[in-house]
């Protein structure tokens, strides 16, 4: 019974299919307090939150 010893962690995802390349941001600490306040006023995330504003201002 040879059975292959799998990797720690989640298995990679296919091509295509991650979400996208991270990108590192410093905020000032009162815009951060404002993004935060933005993002719980419409019950996102910061994160969700800081790619719908981007998107919508891109007009993606």
């Amino acid at each position: 019974m040879s059975q292959k010893k799998r990797k720690p962690g989640r298995p990679k995802l296919p091509k295509g299919e991650a979400m996208g390349k991270i990108v590192p941001v410093r905020f000032a600490a009162g815009s951060i307090k404002a993004v935060e306040a933005a993002a719980k006023a419409n019950n996102q995330t910061v994160s969700q939150w800081v790619r719908s504003t981007i998107d919508a201002a891109l007009g993606v």
